[in-house]
């Protein structure tokens, strides 16, 4: 176990070890911290909220073990400081955040942890409208934790207690929700094949449903909501080999992988080819592209193959710091048409302001029903660039001075600091790279695209040496 601490608390929530950084007492103390926020929150804002009504917070988890026991310590927390839950159970992170504004909550939380191993959960706090809530908002969550204000104020009387309640509309609000802007009849005509493989996570449940709506014929891998994860969770190459093997056996048409929390969502063509996340945002901004062009916002750790799409639309791109909320906050300023992240997650405003895996399957079946065009033909549609990703162990004062070394030595380059550090070196083949902290791991990541393999190793090569 490494001797960097696995409590990550950041703007994406909380996420640790069970057991060892997140235990029941923990999440508990997270649950009132959260529930003391929405007070202050409310005294500062009170035109936002009735004063005499209850506070409602809506929660939802993915399938993890640990789920139930983090929920109720959660649930526990919030209503022992008088703020009333919705049990929303197993659930997408983009079906809680639509559900939670749709019950007009005062806030949702996702117990999950994303894409992280089994012995890791989460804590994912979200705005009424959806969206994480912004940097200096999220640092007075944390505040608010550290301080612990019920210990001196103390916990809320017998008949101020939060209320339980549950709700099972969940999964068909998404679903309605997405559906309502495509033309259901037209896709469910192809009756495509596809399959599916959700990890048994939260998309094992709800996602099946969406499918059979559009008339799918759908092999679904990993259909069991268990949380014992078949592979490796995080939907890269290297953990879909069988899903791959399976799109080729059964001569499907398009293979689809979530995370855990079905925020997230890769792309395997007809012919069992791995095209990944990246292309996720790139055929979904095509798409959208096509029936409505617009400004459209990546953060700096997505492909220049949107930027090229755009062009193509003579549209731009907005660029931001990584994470949804970011990407989400500007949409909503430039009044953007799509936007996302490349680790496979489209965010469409009508929808709402959070990665939706839900979104991007509907979205790419649309295309292929309005190009007539399989997947691998719409990849050959758009420039074709080489990214290599690599991470390593890190604490943050060290990721700081690795950042402040590479603003050092290439500060006679296009510079972007707004997360991290981004290069970009001059000339159509020049390529980029992108060096910054994780928010939700121990870890930093250094991310460089050029126009071949080669060349995105060698700009990688030029920061590790900095590394010292």
């Amino acid at each position: 176990m490494s001797s960097i601490s696995p409590l990550m608390i950041s703007v994406s929530g909380v996420r640790g070890i069970i057991g060892s950084s997140l235990t029941p007492a923990v999440a508990t103390e997270f649950g009132q911290a959260f529930g003391c926020f929405l007070q202050n929150r409310r005294i500062q804002s009170p035109a936002a909220t009735a004063p005499s009504s209850r506070l409602k917070v809506a929660i939802g988890r993915d399938s993890r073990p640990s789920g139930p026991l983090v929920f109720q310590a959660v649930s526990a927390g919030l209503m022992s400081v008088g703020v009333d839950v919705v049990d929303l159970d197993i659930a997408t992170t983009p079906s809680i955040a639509l559900f939670g504004r749709y019950l007009k909550a005062d806030a949702a939380i996702a117990i999950t942890a994303s894409h992280n191993p089994i012995i890791w959960n989460g804590i994912k706090f979200l705005r009424d409208d959806g969206i994480a809530f912004p940097p200096a908002e999220a640092a007075q969550i944390k505040q608010t934790y550290f301080d612990k204000p019920w210990l001196k104020s103390g916990l809320a009387p017998i008949e101020k207690l939060g209320l339980f309640s549950t709700d099972s509309r969940v999964h068909a609000h998404h679903i309605q929700t997405v559906l309502q802007y495509f033309d259901i009849r037209a896709i469910a005509q192809h009756r495509y094949k596809i399959v599916l493989d959700s990890v048994n996570g939260a998309g094992c449940i709800g996602t099946p449903m969406l499918l059979g709506k559009l008339g799918t014929e759908t092999v679904h891998m990993n259909d069991q909501a268990t949380g014992h994860f078949a592979h490796v969770p995080e939907p890269t190459k290297e953990n879909l080999v069988t899903l791959c093997e399976k799109v080729k056996q059964t001569r499907a048409v398009v293979g689809f992988a979530q995370d855990p929390d079905a925020d997230r969502l890769a792309i395997v063509d007809e012919n069992g080819t791995y095209i990944g996340e990246e292309y996720t945002l790139a055929l979904c901004a095509y798409a959208r592209m096509l029936s409505k062009p617009g400004p459209m916002c990546a953060n700096l750790s997505t492909s220049r193959m949107i930027d090229d799409i755009a062009a193509r639309f003579g549209q731009i791109v907005y660029r931001t710091p990584v994470g949804e909320a970011n990407v989400a906050s500007k949409m909503m300023e430039v009044n953007a048409v799509c936007g996302g992240e490349g680790n496979g997650g489209i965010i469409d405003l009508r929808i709402g302001p959070v990665r939706d895996s839900f979104l991007g399957i509907v979205m790419i079946l649309d295309l292929m029903h309005r190009t007539n065009k399989s997947i691998s033909q719409l990849v050959n549609d758009i420039p074709r660039y080489s990214m290599i990703k690599t991470k390593f162990e890190c604490t943050p004062e060290q990721s700081a001075k690795l950042v402040a070394a590479v603003k050092k030595k290439f500060a006679d380059q296009k510079l972007d600091t707004q997360d991290g550090v981004r290069i970009d070196w001059s000339g159509e083949n020049g390529g980029w790279v992108h060096v910054r902290q994780s928010n939700t791991e121990p870890i930093a990541r250094v991310i460089a695209e050029a126009a071949d393999e080669a060349t995105a190793n060698a700009l990688i090569a030029q920061v590790q040496v900095l590394r010292g």
